[in-house]
């Protein structure tokens, strides 16, 4: 028998001697409404009798009275008053092909009162009989700081089935703002105490007469008790895309990331922080102005990457810092080791060990792979230096694989291979994505060399995350690059092992996303919805990571374009995603946020940040504390240049750019027409601008039709003084046409 809360005992016998108001037939699922005079509470009976009690309501220690019902085909409506306060709850039945429900429940304060305790408002529960404690299940995700409000969870003892609940956060931003607390670690517990627990307020109170939505959740059933890590995956995103079909999301905004691209280009060449000169020659510096820590490998890759990107999609040359950075990476290559290593060589002894990775010869398992993923892609182009630099490294980089039996710690002596972190924390392993980096890698090698060991790599590294469920998740951007690497080990092996291990990384980067938006200080300034955090339990998001994303879910998304039959849920969410992602990672940049939601020089960890300058702040933080206390970190510039290239299709005889908030592929031109497909699902929309090449130009006389052949429909416009914009479907055939 597990421990229980003497709240939870109390409030299962309330329950089962509670009145039946309410019993409703939901999709093969009986919902009973039971009223206890202390709560309301959803009760939901699968076919086989197990149930999960939702409380919806709940008098705070006082009486409660159910004062009227007023029930709708779609909603059921409760009014009910306490001594302290009257509250409305709506039951609601929008997707009736769904198996999904929500409930919102506002309070109205009758006084000035103060909420120094929340009840979690989930219980699992036998048929008839049978105590709460004496169920048993697993919760296979649950909230994480800031991250969804969202709990994951298997009802298995009795064998009854699975549920995947979601708190929309957004709607309780006044309760927050007011009571000065945030959306962090709400949603979760310990079996069998789970569900949403508001956060504790002593010291402000809720004021009188002021309506508070202090719930407001989506509940998806199923039938299936997960049995394994690759229908737990799948099952999370089917139900985690029908809920977010549902969902409120925020309008977004068109930024104008062309002039963003050139106010950063001259920001980064000009702005003497973002430099260091060493070992004779010129290097990017991590963050503005840090010019103690030695010039870093990854730093140099993670600009000159996007930027020559930009600068083939743009047809301009940046030689004078492309050139600059290119040339300095040979001298990232130790002679001893044999491999490129992180710290310029000839400056490691100036490390000062602030940190576990400041020392000389420390490598983070992850960071081994990364600039020789980046410098394998420049290979790929026919970069001869990048060539040899990688397959210089190789041969360490695969005797450390072995030496670790794909099985990466966190830190080790590069020298020696001796293990300086073997966990993340006690008993949870090291960098569990890493096997998937090196996957990727070992592809990107196979490709350059065309040696099919490196590609035998590949697949033992990649068979080495089988097993982890959602902790195959360690660093944002690496399982985006592994999910890529997976999905193409899928497509040469045609083993599904891959595919699912693809989908597993997926669903593990959207469990560690903000599906919701933050109300209440600094953040009311910026938006945050579908914000991607970088790491499991990171406190606030960061642009590199984010933009890396980005590119990674670009690159699984043309590799599944070849896949047929993939999951319809993960097309529609990560098409959702870039187009969150565009939206948001703009205010980044300190000129975009008001200064005072800006860290103050003496709150800044590395270096210092220059409000006015077009770097980005690492980090955006929860609402109520300041942005960029880690630093500005340069080698976040890549940011913009990323997007150009990926978002923009730029027709020069036309006059004029295409920018689409989904991914597009397939773009032809044929006389005075474009055409292209878009991503994504037909039941969401997205904007497509229209915007002139030239600053100032006017664009021509165009006409936008969406739909093949005979069944295509043309559409109008919204028109401003700069730009055309058009609302489109996902999954889209579409024609621009104009007139020379």
């Amino acid at each position: 028998m597990k421990p229980v809360s003497a709240w939870t005992a109390a409030a299962q016998l309330k329950l089962e001697s509670g009145t039946l108001i309410i019993e409703k037939e939901f999709n093969g699922y009986i919902i009973k409404v039971i009223f206890d005079d202390y709560d309301l509470w959803f009760v939901v009976q699968w076919k086989n009798k197990g149930r999960v009690a939702f409380r919806a309501a709940q008098a705070a220690g006082s009486e409660l009275k159910l004062k009227s019902l007023k029930e709708n085909p779609d909603t059921i409506k409760f009014l009910l008053e306490s001594f302290t306060m009257r509250l409305e709850v709506v039951l609601s039945f929008h997707d009736q092909a769904k198996q999904i429900f929500r409930y919102t429940t506002t309070i109205i304060p009758l006084l000035d009162v103060v909420l120094p305790y929340w009840p979690r408002d989930i219980m699992p529960l036998f048929s008839t009989k049978g105590k709460t404690q004496n169920t048993e299940g697993t919760i296979h995700a649950s909230q994480v700081g800031n991250r969804s409000g969202l709990l994951f969870f298997s009802l298995e003892k009795p064998q009854t089935g699975s549920v995947l609940y979601f708190q929309n956060l957004t709607a309780l931003n006044k309760f927050f703002e007011a009571t000065g607390t945030s959306g962090s670690d709400l949603v979760g517990g310990i079996w069998p105490d789970i569900g949403l627990k508001l956060p504790v307020s002593e010291d402000r109170p809720l004021k009188k007469g002021e309506e508070y939505i202090v719930s407001d959740a989506f509940v998806a059933l199923s039938d299936s008790i997960i049995k394994d890590n690759y229908q737990m995956a799948k099952s999370f995103l089917n139900q985690l895309a029908d809920i977010y079909l549902l969902l409120p999301k925020p309008e977004t905004i068109y930024h104008d990331w062309p002039t963003i691209v050139e106010k950063g280009l001259a920001d980064l060449k000009e702005h003497p922080g973002c430099w260091k000169f060493a070992d004779g020659r010129s290097y990017l510096n991590a963050y503005v102005s840090d010019y103690k820590t030695p010039p870093e490998s990854m730093v140099q890759l993670a600009v000159l990457l996007p930027l020559m990107d930009f600068d083939a999609w743009s047809g301009q040359a940046h030689k004078d810092i492309t050139d600059t950075i290119h040339d300095g990476l040979e001298n990232f290559y130790d002679k001893e080791l044999g491999t490129v290593v992180r710290w310029l060589p000839a400056l490691q002894k100036n490390l000062d060990w602030s940190e576990e990775q400041k020392r000389p010869e420390v490598m983070d398992s992850w960071y081994l792979h990364h600039p020789l993923l980046n410098l394998s892609r420049l290979a790929l182009n026919g970069d001869k230096l990048a060539k040899k630099l990688v397959l210089d490294s190789i041969d360490y980089v695969i005797k450390v694989a072995h030496h670790f039996k794909y099985d990466w710690p966190v830190f080790y002596k590069m020298a020696t291979l001796e293990v300086l972190k073997e966990e993340t924390e006690e008993g949870k392993g090291g960098e569990k994505d890493v096997p998937g980096a090196y996957a990727h890698l070992m592809i990107q090698v196979w490709q350059l060399t065309g040696e099919k060991r490196y590609f035998d790599e590949a697949l033992k590294a990649a068979k080495k995350l089988d097993g982890l469920g959602f902790d195959i998740f360690y660093q944002a951007n690496n399982t985006a690059f592994s999910a890529g690497a997976l999905l193409r080990l899928f497509k040469e092996t045609k083993d599904e092992l891959y595919l699912n291990l693809s989908y597993l990384c997926i669903a593990a980067i959207l469990k560690n996303v903000q599906l919701w938006e933050f109300g209440y200080g600094y953040a009311k300034n910026y938006p945050t919805f579908f914000s991607i955090y970088p790491l499991k339990d990171a406190p606030y998001t960061a642009a590199y990571e984010e933009q890396e994303v980005f590119a990674g879910i670009h690159t699984f998304l043309r590799e599944a374009d070849e896949v047929e039959d993939i999951l319809p849920s993960l097309k529609l969410l990560l098409a959702e995603c870039v187009k969150f992602i565009i939206n948001r990672v703009a205010y980044y940049y300190p000129p975009m946020l008001p200064k005072e939601a800006v860290a103050e020089r003496k709150g800044v960890k590395t270096g210092e940040i220059d409000p006015n300058l077009w770097i980005a702040l690492e980090d955006l933080q929860d609402g109520w504390q300041k942005s960029g206390q880690v630093g500005q970190e340069v080698y976040g510039a890549g940011v913009a240049f990323g997007i150009l290239p990926r978002q923009y299709y730029k027709i020069e005889k036309a006059g004029f750019m295409i920018f689409t908030e989904y991914p597009a592929t397939q773009f032809k031109i044929n006389g005075t027409t474009v055409s292209f497909f878009t991503r994504g699902d037909e039941r969401l929309s997205f904007s497509m601008v229209l915007v002139p090449v030239e600053k100032g130009a006017k664009l021509k006389s165009i006409s936008v039709t969406v739909g093949k052949a005979k069944e295509s429909l043309e559409i109008k416009p919204v028109k401003n003084k700069k730009s055309l914009v058009y609302f489109i479907r996902g999954n889209s055939n579409v024609k621009v046409q104009w007139k020379d």
